[in-house]
């Protein structure tokens, strides 16, 4: 085995042969790449859908881009100015060939017209030549037009297929549907595309001493993961059906998960094995195959993957909020971007760090660490950072209940087993919104080094 490759995996089991402690926990790497293929496989039977352009942003194609037209379809203007042919001077013609009208006459040798940019060139003209670079006379008689420059064949002119021919692949399936592609395939003919389909998310909320209003009280705290992951997930290509809050009910748990139309389901807490936490249970008289019990990560480690059925899957994420992003990112991120087919972000070519943060939610980057990080001794540590002068900083209130740390962060750093010192490369994971780097309102200061015991969870 090549060294840092994960192990191959065992054969899933279902959840009734399986144990959750931290001792069957699965190493963060491959937890990640079980949760991609999990996704793979359930997009395998998902045919796509066609959308029009003004609901394709942000979506991935689900097939090549191919150009339905030549472009440009005809011989056009660059530039406004002359339609010449032949060389000069020219005797002007009385007439102008503007944009989105049908073209003059073929010019003769020794002709010229008045030509607008992207209007088609006339038969017969052998360059355009600009406003600028010509003049006019005399007053009397024909009107001549004279080059003020060398006049070549062909200048100023887009020939048409310049940029493709009819049946030319733009953009491979996978690409990533920005502004620019949109105009890209309205210019080649397009009016829909074909992107796979959204994957239908819900998520349970668990737990008995959430609040939805006001402030904490007698015990009672208030739910920041229900706010939280509907709009997250939104953000990595999915349709949230819904967020409901279930309370610690496992007879309610179990007739959400069995009935939801979702093809992922997001639960939150009872991940562990304490009284109350049912998802184990759950998914034992489900009858689901545990893909992922436990990973080794911090926060985070209680969070699973399960397959319900063909085609459907159960996250459960921790409780604690930042245990619960740690869970998104390690699990939820893959499978949906397999489903969605998202494209992976590359490492920068020469190990030059990246001049903003990663854009593709989810996925791979790298670069220095200006401090070091304490790490788990056994776990990969997931910590969030920002991006200052070419390094990734540190974020203080990085605790496994703390979300003030991730609210101001650019991306999550992933940390490995042992820790990093300062100047160490790490791989980052990008947040799925835009980021300002270096405008982060947390002080981007790492803490003194936690003492032993420290809470990575």
């Amino acid at each position: 085995m090549t060294p840092g490759q994960p192990a191959t995996p065992p054969a899933p089991a279902p959840a009734s042969e399986r144990g959750h402690g931290h001792h069957r926990a699965t190493p963060w790497p491959e937890a990640r790449a079980l949760a991609a293929r999990a996704g793979a496989g359930a997009a395998a039977d998902r045919p796509p859908v066609r959308v029009p352009l003004g609901q394709a942003l942000g979506r991935t194609l689900a097939e090549p881009l191919r150009a339905l037209t030549d472009l440009p379809s005809f011989d056009s203007s660059a530039m406004d100015g002359w339609a010449v042919a032949g060389p000069g001077p020219w005797t002007v013609r009385e007439e102008s060939v503007l944009a989105g009208h049908s073209g003059a006459a073929a010019l003769a040798s020794g002709e010229a017209v008045r030509i607008a940019t992207g209007a088609r060139v006339p038969a017969g003209a052998t360059a355009v030549v600009r406003t600028e670079h010509s003049r006019t006379g005399p007053v009397a008689g024909p009107v001549l037009l004279h080059p003020l420059r060398e006049v070549v064949p062909g200048q100023d002119i887009r020939p048409r297929g310049q940029e493709c021919r009819t049946g030319d692949e733009l953009l491979p399936a996978g690409s990533l549907v920005g502004p620019a592609v949109l105009g890209l395939a309205a210019a080649a003919g397009y009016d829909e595309i074909a992107v796979p389909v959204r994957p239908r998310v819900e998520v349970l909320v668990l737990g008995d001493e959430l609040l939805t209003a006001g402030l904490p009280r007698e015990g009672l705290i208030r739910d920041a993961l229900g706010p939280m992951l509907g709009p997250w997930l939104t953000a990595l290509g999915a349709e949230v059906l819904a967020t409901r809050r279930i309370g610690d009910d496992a007879e309610a748990l179990y007739e959400a998960v069995t009935t939801s139309a979702a093809e992922l389901v997001v639960t939150t807490g009872g991940t562990a094995a304490g009284p109350v936490d049912h998802v184990h249970r759950v998914l034992d008289k489900a009858g689901a195959t545990l893909l992922v019990d436990g990973v080794k990560v911090r926060p985070g480690h209680p969070m699973l993957l399960a397959r319900l059925d063909a085609g459907r899957h159960l996250v459960g994420l921790p409780g604690n909020p930042l245990a619960a992003v740690s869970g998104l990112l390690t699990l939820a991120a893959p499978l949906l971007a397999a489903l969605t087919t998202r494209p992976s972000a590359p490492t920068p070519p020469g190990g030059a760090a990246p001049p903003s943060p990663p854009t593709a939610p989810g996925e791979p980057l790298a670069a220095p660490l200006r401090d070091g990080v304490q790490g788990h001794p056994h776990d990969t540590r997931l910590v969030p950072v920002v991006h200052r002068d070419g390094l990734v900083v540190p974020l203080h209130y990085n605790g496994p209940a703390m979300l003030r740390g991730i609210a101001a962060a650019d991306a999550m750093a992933v940390v490995p087993p042992g820790g990093a010192e300062p100047g160490r490369r790490v791989e980052l994971l990008a947040l799925p919104w835009p980021t300002e780097p270096q405008a982060a309102t947390a002080t981007p200061v790492s803490p003194p080094a936690p003492a032993q015991g420290a809470c990575f969870t």
